[in-house]
């Protein structure tokens, strides 16, 4: 079943760096091609869309509108695409830079809880609170 939008990405509301871009993303979607899930929500079920909440969080996943899934760098080319930035894209997919782009979305997502002040330095553990990773029933 096709849907409305070109491209659903699935993003973590908690993080200020992944707002920051969705937040700046959305403001240039004036065709409103893209639909936006907050994966931190309390109300959100990873297991409705076939994923589990740690896929989503470890790494952006986004669904096309075929219903096929996306992830990582490959995510952002397809937004920055449906807001007209398509020049831009296709720069990210030149031999090398592509490389370069991959490698340093892999260690900024590894990363990103760290980077975010969800990790605690006792325990050596890294992990969303409760309050945005459980759904409440």
């Amino acid at each position: 079943m096709k849907n409305q939008f070109e491209i659903e990405a699935f993003y973590d509301e908690a993080c200020p760096f992944c707002r920051s871009e969705v937040n700046f993303i959305r403001r240039l979607d004036r065709q409103q091609k893209i639909l936006f899930t907050n994966i931190a929500d309390l109300s959100f079920d990873a297991t409705a869309y076939g994923r589990t909440q740690d896929q989503l969080m470890n790494e952006m996943h986004a669904r096309l509108s075929d219903g096929r899934w996306i992830t990582g760098v490959e995510v952002f080319r397809r937004l920055y695409a449906a807001v007209g930035f398509g020049w831009l894209v296709s720069l990210t997919r030149l031999y090398g830079v592509s490389q370069i782009l991959d490698l340093l979305y892999r260690i900024f997502a590894s990363k990103r809880l760290s980077l975010t002040g969800r990790c605690h330095a006792a325990n050596k553990s890294c992990a969303v609170p409760p309050e945005t990773s459980e759904v409440q029933l």
